[in-house]
């Protein structure tokens, strides 16, 4: 029905209104907040009925708002007709600017960040027409970290997972007895040098970056994907690609590499919009 509706848009040179925002804390509005915190949602112009929701994590230092106008991004989900949510990290300090995440194991925890986004999305259902158990939660170098730990620690959160430039930690305990299998489809630059794929030590070794193969191994036991070796590789001109799905759990993980260093690539956004699309309109089968 939305692939209609949109052609319709186009043939009439309608589409930024048809894609206009609809929602009480969409960008240019005050956030929607809740006891624990804030987060911005637009969702899809003239949308009818339930529909699935991008939420995204900012990196260290970011805001909200500062996620909402990378339009070019949440514009190309709204298209699609997926809602766009965009959760505040806590404030740093009253003399450190910018927002940041509470939960590597290492460090004072702050606030519950598993259930600050449960919460935020009982609001969000509260507030516009999402559908719950279409979920895709994703963020950026250390809200990507962030996704892979919800990952683990709450399965259930999102019906697939998608982070950016960000994985485990080489913390105690790095997770080990995640709650479940997860749907999951890391992007990373081959050439970052911020978290590089092998990770690094920070501040005089007291924290190291983790390794994103390591974080995937941890997923594949926890997938079932006993043959370790990827099932399925491919390459095109700008994405490396290794795909497990096999796995006993009937979920797939993904990883992709793009040529770039500590970003978001060009194109991720429709890359994760068709694997979401795709793992919706698989049946999971328990081998």
């Amino acid at each position: 029905m939305f692939k209609h509706f949109l052609q319709a848009c186009l043939a009439f040179w309608l589409l930024p209104s048809c894609v206009a925002a609809q929602s009480p804390c969409a960008l240019g509005a005050a956030p929607c907040e809740i006891d624990s915190g804030t987060y911005h949602l637009e969702l899809p112009g003239d949308a009818t009925g339930p529909v699935p929701v991008m939420v995204f994590l900012h990196g260290a230092g970011g805001s909200a708002e500062g996620i909402m106008k990378n339009r070019l991004m949440v514009e190309t989900f709204l298209e699609f007709g997926y809602g766009f949510l965009a959760p505040d990290g806590m404030r740093y300090s009253a003399t450190r600017p910018g927002r940041g995440w509470s939960f590597h194991p290492d460090r004072e925890q702050r606030r519950d960040e598993v259930a600050f986004l449960n919460a935020v999305l009982a609001d969000a259902a509260d507030r516009g027409d999402i559908d719950r158990d279409a979920v895709v939660l994703s963020g950026f170098s250390i809200g990507g970290s962030l996704t892979w730990y919800v990952a683990c620690a709450d399965p259930d959160l999102a019906f697939a997972y998608t982070p950016i430039g960000g994985a485990y930690w080489r913390a105690h305990p790095v997770p080990e007895d995640c709650n479940g299998p997860v749907r999951l489809f890391h992007m990373h630059g081959w050439s970052d040098r911020v978290v590089p794929l092998e990770g690094r030590p920070l501040g005089g070794g007291r924290i190291v970056q983790g390794d994103v193969f390591a974080s995937f191994d941890i997923l594949r036991q926890v997938n079932g994907c006993d043959m370790l070796r990827a099932d399925k590789t491919a390459t095109d001109d700008r994405f490396w690609f290794r795909r497990w799905d096999s796995c006993t759990s009937g979920m797939e993980l993904r990883l992709g590499l793009h040529p770039g260093g500590h970003s978001v690539p060009k194109g991720w956004s429709r890359l994760a919009i068709e694997w979401v699309d795709q793992q919706r309109n698989t049946p999971v089968t328990i081998q």
